[in-house]
């Protein structure tokens, strides 16, 4: 989540009156993430989130997202729920942008998870996947290994003024990658960017999941590999072992993998890094000028990378057996 596109209270006002969710009250831009405009929105009814779709998310995909999102919270998954206006349209469009109203889930995000987080994130994750099972529509991971190589073009010329040495580190990993990619994993809807800001508790309690905006059809496992990069590891790289073994017991406690699953996991783990860092590596080199956005650092996936590449198996990330 982020500001790229400034809302005046006119236009927001104007947008809302097709909406029977109350007068407006307040609202107030979200800096955290760094693909779409988000704002908090605060109305005589309630309170929502207001997104528009900016970067890499596709017109013709949101039709995926939101009806993923409606479906998932049928199956039980606590996610949240488009807003439908008086027309029955959930998509609108503000400010020259694709946009959306959805309703406001209860809860606070970790920064810093534990072990206990880390178990019942497995869970839920397994439990998005049983609820996706007969989900009717599909969409392609458009971020995954084939997409790979055009991001680093992107950035390769610049790449070692971020880190020295990182453009060389890169090519070895695109070449093991490329070269090694596992298919035929079993798989369907995937989250793909379930990072601890996009996961809420109450307590102790995992209260639901959000940000569905990179939901794809893709490899289950790969869905777990990049949980284990996005909760078990420390910014400067330090590997969690304790937390990873709960993640993937949590997991496996509602949908046990399968062996192909656990022999792919470490390259999985090392992919799921790759595509983080070349997706970061992007857009800190391309901030819009007085945008209001965070860059997620890429140097921190470039440290989880020296770890991938010598793991052996899947007891180096906590798996028992």
């Amino acid at each position: 989540m982020a500001v790229y596109t400034e809302v005046s209270d006119e236009a927001l006002t104007a947008f809302l009156a097709a909406y029977d969710i109350g007068g407006l009250l307040s609202y107030k831009g979200i800096a955290e993430g760094v693909e779409n405009t988000n704002f908090f929105l605060h109305t005589t009814a309630g309170s929502y989130i207001l997104t528009l779709y900016e970067k890499r998310v596709r017109e013709d995909d949101l039709p995926f997202f939101l009806n993923l999102m409606e479906h998932l919270a049928t199956r039980g998954l606590a996610c949240p729920q488009p807003i439908r206006n008086r027309d029955g349209r959930a998509l609108g469009r503000l400010c020259g942008r694709p946009a959306v109203i959805v309703s406001f889930l209860e809860g606070v995000s970790v920064k810093h998870p534990g072990v206990d987080h880390c178990r019942a994130l497995g869970g839920a994750l397994a439990a998005l996947h049983a609820a996706g099972a007969d989900f009717g529509m599909t969409r392609e991971n458009n971020l995954s290994v084939g997409a790979w190589r055009g991001l680093f073009d992107q950035a390769a010329a610049q790449a070692d003024g971020v880190s020295p040495g990182l453009a060389a580190r890169i090519r070895g990993d695109l070449a093991v990658l490329e070269a090694g990619w596992p298919r035929g994993l079993p798989g369907g809807v995937i989250h793909a960017d379930l990072f601890t800001d996009n996961v809420f508790f109450i307590g102790d309690d995992l209260s639901g999941l959000i940000d569905f905006y990179f939901a794809c059809t893709d490899a289950f496992a790969y869905d777990l590999a990049i949980c284990l990069n996005a909760w078990c590891f420390e910014a400067d790289g330090r590997f969690h072992r304790d937390m990873a073994a709960a993640l993937i017991a949590g997991y496996e406690a509602v949908r046990p993998l399968e062996a192909a699953e656990v022999a792919a996991l470490p390259i999985l783990c090392r992919g799921a890094a790759l595509r983080f860092l070349l997706t970061r590596l992007v857009d800190w080199l391309n901030v819009p000028p007085g945008a209001l956005v965070q860059p997620k650092d890429p140097r921190e996936y470039d440290r989880r990378l020296g770890f991938h590449r010598t793991a052996r198996d899947a007891r180096d990330y906590g798996r028992a057996g």
